[in-house]
């Protein structure tokens, strides 16, 4: 950029504040890194019930802030932190944000106010800004939740001296969620029912917020290049990808970055030996106290394949449920599996060490060290997503000299190089069909690998950990994409 810009981000989580995914992390790791190549940022997020004062030092920032809904004025407080340098405020209203959960119940059951809740949260972020006279040049919105601020800035504030000339990028971090709702609460919104229409806001009857978004931003972008172009089909678009095929030039994939301050083996205060790409002692000290804990043969020579999880659908757990144990019945082989969700697949899962003593352990539920032991103990790590659309497991696998074995989908596509076979090249080995056998196949091949061409499985692993995908490089990404919203926005 040739100059410091202003950005507010408004987001619905934000790490390490509140957290169900990785919108929390970009939300959260981008602002540090922009305000360290000499931005001016602010970040806007809920006063959730889980959001501890003291742990956080929160503030109190202002008493009573008044934000004008489609059908009257609501009195809000405002708190604030600060996170590396940046300020992060909190809308204090607990009629919306005094619960403990940030979209649903402990029942997994939607908040009904959801609606109202977020879109609460896009006005009370824009007018925040323009009661503290911080003129933005970008607001950086995150998937549908706070979508409608996009619109509202060209609503609402298109005359407005302080956010009048702001420019708006919407990430989407995920297409399946895109906040549609009965359209009984498009009056609480007030975004005029002349933008209530199959152009915007207006799906099937309905009020879908990230279609609005979609309209009204000067760029969206998504979170990796493939899965800005897999997002424009109708598999994978749900429904949007005429929107998106619309935007043209204007819709891109930006992948996102990680924090190696957390997640790289030199520096890991987590596992048992850190190591560089010069020295991989570590690594084999890690391996054999990786197997020691999850009970498995200690063995230098079997490789062991890890997994770190939610069980779900999208992750493509059931395929590797499919083909496991045809791989270890034919293959020297071990797994350590880590993660929680679908019941069957926790049951499924958590029931395999039983019967494959020595050969596969596995922990229900979500460990941070074990998460670090996995990432730096296995020779592979396995993610067979039916979608993904950026993945972080796979990137902290390649620091780790940990090769992934993965599915060409999204951002795993992206940060994964194939492996090739002649000349040693490559960071991992990817296949592209959803099935069991593809899984069972390819892991076969990076078992044999191991095996039979160690010295390509040397190679790979000191390619893989010189690899970055830091924020920083990120942040550059972004500059650019703000620096062509700007100039979408002095068009109009």
């Amino acid at each position: 950029m040739d100059r410091p810009l202003r950005i507010l981000f408004i987001a619905s989580e934000v790490a390490p504040f509140a957290k169900t995914g990785g919108l929390a992390d970009v939300a959260g790791a981008l602002p540090v890194a922009l305000r360290e190549r000499g931005h001016e940022l602010m970040v806007v997020m809920p006063r959730y019930a889980s959001v501890n004062y003291q742990k956080f030092g929160l503030r109190r920032f202002w008493d009573s802030m008044g934000v004008w809904m489609g059908t009257g004025q609501l009195w809000c407080g405002v708190n604030m932190a600060d996170h590396q340098g940046v300020p992060v405020y909190f809308i204090d209203y607990n009629e919306y944000f005094g619960r403990d959960g940030i979209y649903h119940d402990a029942a997994y059951n939607d908040y009904l106010d959801n609606p109202y809740r977020f879109g609460f949260l896009s006005r009370a972020g824009l007018q925040l800004a323009r009661d503290m006279e911080f003129a933005p040049d970008i607001v950086h919105v995150h998937d549908w939740q706070t979508a409608p601020a996009a619109a509202y800035l060209k609503t609402w504030h298109w005359a407005d001296p302080i956010l009048g000339k702001a420019a708006s990028v919407l990430t989407i971090h995920n297409m399946a969620y895109q906040g549609v709702y009965d359209s009984s609460c498009y009056p609480f919104l007030g975004l005029g029912w002349n933008n209530f229409n199959a152009g915007a806001f207006e799906d099937h009857g309905r009020v879908n917020f990230l279609k609005g978004g979609i309209a009204f931003a000067d760029m969206v972008n998504t979170v990796s290049p493939t899965y800005a172009k897999e997002t424009r089909t109708a598999e994978l678009g749900y429904g949007m990808a005429p929107m998106l095929n619309n935007k043209g030039d204007d819709y891109v994939g930006i992948i996102n970055g990680v924090d190696y301050s957390d997640w790289s083996p030199d520096a890991d205060r987590l596992i048992p030996a850190p190591f560089t790409p010069d020295s991989l002692a570590g690594k084999a000290l890690d391996k054999h106290t990786l197997q020691r804990r999850f009970m498995l043969e200690e063995s230098p020579d079997i490789p062991v394949i890890g997994v770190v999880s939610r069980f779900a659908d999208q992750k493509g757990l059931g395929l590797l449920a499919q083909a496991i144990e045809g791989i270890v019945n034919s293959m020297r082989v071990q797994f350590v599996i880590l993660g929680s969700g679908d019941p069957g697949l926790e049951s499924y899962f958590g029931g395999l060490p039983a019967r494959y003593p020595g050969r596969i352990g596995s922990y229900i539920g979500y460990n941070n060290e074990i998460a670090h032991w996995i990432e730096a103990g296995s020779d592979f790590f396995i993610m067979p997503s039916i979608y993904e659309p950026c993945g972080l497991n796979q990137i902290y696998s390649l620091r780790y000299g940990t090769l992934p074995i993965v599915r060409a989908t999204g951002g795993l596509d992206d940060t994964v190089e194939q492996y090739d076979e002649a000349t040693g090249g490559g960071t991992g080995f990817k296949f592209w069909s959803a099935t069991p056998g593809a899984v069972y196949n390819t892991v076969g091949w990076a078992v044999s690998t191991y095996y039979d061409r160690p010295q390509h499985i040397a190679q790979m692993m000191q390619r893989a950990m010189t690899q970055d995908f830091s924020w920083e490089r990120s942040a550059v990404a972004y500059e650019e994409i703000y620096a062509r919203a700007m100039a979408n926005k002095a068009r109009l």
